[in-house]
């Protein structure tokens, strides 16, 4: 069947085809490296946590010693377990603290010493993954005690005030106002910090920390609201920036739902290096496809920064990419929430059309992929009556193009921090939108040389076009060359850079390999 828009299966074929052809030599470098990130996640599935006096975790203690002595090249997992073996301190968290004090001289172990390194650290990084196997366990069988969400799409939900002790009912309440997801975004510039704050937080900056101990909190606090709501409600944060790894880890190990996960966002709009970014992405993604974890992907920000039209092919490009890049991790289609969003200028004639034929064209090309439809944001101009329309009708482009994902609009988007009664009145927005119209996907029909189909069309040719270019030229290249979002991020520049290393040929880590054999 070639769907509502008539695509000619050959040519999404080749586009896929090109895809993973640009994805490819991606996948080989990220194979090739390790970074700060991902072996200090290793350690935190192995059960390190906690920081000392000053804040600084045990784990980036721990590595920094390893580091010194020895490279990253060789990974952190056979002279951490080595030192243990030798006698050195009785346990990970005794190691962390006497190599932070300079106690601790690290090697790389030969021989039997490196089998038994080897050992040790599988069966203590093993016990991480398998809490993060039973978390997955334990959320399937709550979804089916208390029901899930009553329809799709999903009613996505931004709560974040920067203290987590008012986010929690703040959330609560959303939920009971109709929220399915409840998406607590981080601080401003955490993507930034090469480590993880430790603890529950009151002074993020528009945005909440995150922290395993936040996401700890706020996961308890939903699942009193899922058994009083009689659904299970669903929490998102941020894997991304510096520490992808990480928070990967760490939300698999306190069950999160989501995870904001995009291959190119830290690089474009953070600028953290391409090389670190790819290689703590692929790591992320394989942890994400163990826990269960659905991922967003970030494409709705390009449209932030170039045109909403002239454009459009870069976001269709990016979601093929991030699908390639998804799958090559493990990632099932029911876990790739890929990106777009309504961004174009309203006073764009026949602008309604033009974003009905980029949502659709999305949900034609990924059927399977609960896709996260994004509201208006570049073109909200503080008059909230205006704005209040744009979200409806970003609504009803969700209810006609079975969206799986909607992330509720504010009509004070992007000019002040919202109101609680400014999402109460959004929420209600999403509620008459999705009840009037919510199956209203079954009947739409583009006509089938209308403008709408012809204009999908025509973007997925402009993406091939541009996916031909990037083979051609490589990935990286076409990074630097600002060809998404028009960000020129060099591959050789960038936040992090200092934190990749190329694997030796001794190199060894337990969660990859596990990660790896759980596919």
């Amino acid at each position: 069947m070639r769907g509502k828009l008539d695509l000619d299966p050959v040519t999404v074929r080749k586009a896929r085809s090109l895809a993973r052809k640009a994805g490819r030599p991606i996948v080989k470098l990220a194979q090739q490296h390790t970074t700060v990130s991902v072996e200090r996640a290793t350690l935190r599935l192995a059960g390190l946590g906690g920081a000392d006096a000053e804040g600084t975790p045990w784990v980036n203690r721990l590595l920094d010693a390893v580091r010194a002595d020895v490279g990253l090249e060789h990974g952190v997992a056979l002279p951490v377990w080595d030192a243990l073996a030798r006698g050195e301190a009785e346990d990970l968290l005794t190691l962390a603290q006497k190599a932070s004090a300079g106690s601790v001289r690290f090697e790389i172990p030969e021989g039997t010493r490196a089998k038994r390194a080897r050992t040790a650290s599988r069966r203590q990084v093993g016990a991480g993954v398998r809490q993060v196997d039973r978390r997955r366990t334990e959320r399937d069988r709550l979804i089916k005690r208390h029901g899930d969400a009553p329809r799709q799409p999903w009613i996505y939900l931004i709560v974040a005030t920067g203290d987590i002790y008012e986010d929690i009912p703040q959330a609560q309440q959303a939920a009971r106002e109709g929220a399915d997801v409840i998406a607590v975004i981080r601080s401003t510039g955490q993507s930034l910090l090469d480590f993880v704050p430790e603890g529950a937080t009151r002074e993020g900056f528009a945005g909440t920390y995150a922290t395993q101990e936040n996401f700890r909190l706020m996961r308890a606090a939903l699942d009193e609201s899922s058994r009083e709501l009689g659904r299970y409600v669903r929490l998102t944060n941020y894997a991304s920036g510096l520490c992808m790894p990480e928070i990967a880890a760490l939300a698999g190990l306190e069950r999160l739902d989501m995870m904001l996960n995009d291959s190119m966002y830290g690089i474009l709009f953070r600028d953290i290096n391409p090389v670190r970014t790819f290689v703590d992405q692929r790591f992320s993604r394989q942890v994400h496809a163990r826990a269960g974890i659905i991922i967003n992907t970030g494409e709705d920000n390009y449209l932030t920064t170039a045109d909403a039209v002239e454009a459009a092919h870069t976001v269709t490009t990016s979601q093929l990419l991030n699908e390639y890049f998804a799958k090559e991790a493990g990632l099932e289609d029911w876990q790739r929430g890929l990106g777009h969003a309504f961004e174009i200028d309203p006073a764009v004639p026949e602008s309604f059309r033009l974003e009905l034929a980029h949502a659709l064209l999305a949900r034609e090309l990924f059927p399977d992929a609960p896709l996260k439809w994004m509201p208006p944001t570049r073109h909200m101009t503080g008059d909230v009556f205006r704005g209040y329309l744009l979200d409806g009708f970003f609504n009803l482009v969700g209810a006609m193009t079975g969206q799986g994902i909607l992330l509720v609009g504010m009509m004070t988007e992007a000019v002040v921090t919202p109101w609680l009664s400014d999402r109460d009145l959004a929420l209600q927005n999403v509620r008459y939108v999705l009840d009037a119209a919510g199956g209203l996907h079954e009947d739409f029909h583009p006509a089938p040389e209308g403008l709408i189909a012809t204009r999908a069309r025509q973007v997925l040719g402009e993406t091939i076009e541009l996916l031909e270019r990037i083979t051609d030229e490589g990935l990286l290249d076409a990074i630097a060359d600002g060809t998404f979002g028009l960000m020129r991020r060099p591959a050789d520049g960038g936040k992090g850079l200092d934190g990749v290393a190329r694997k030796a040929h001794d190199y060894y880590n337990p969660a990859s390999d596990l990660l790896e054999e759980g596919r």
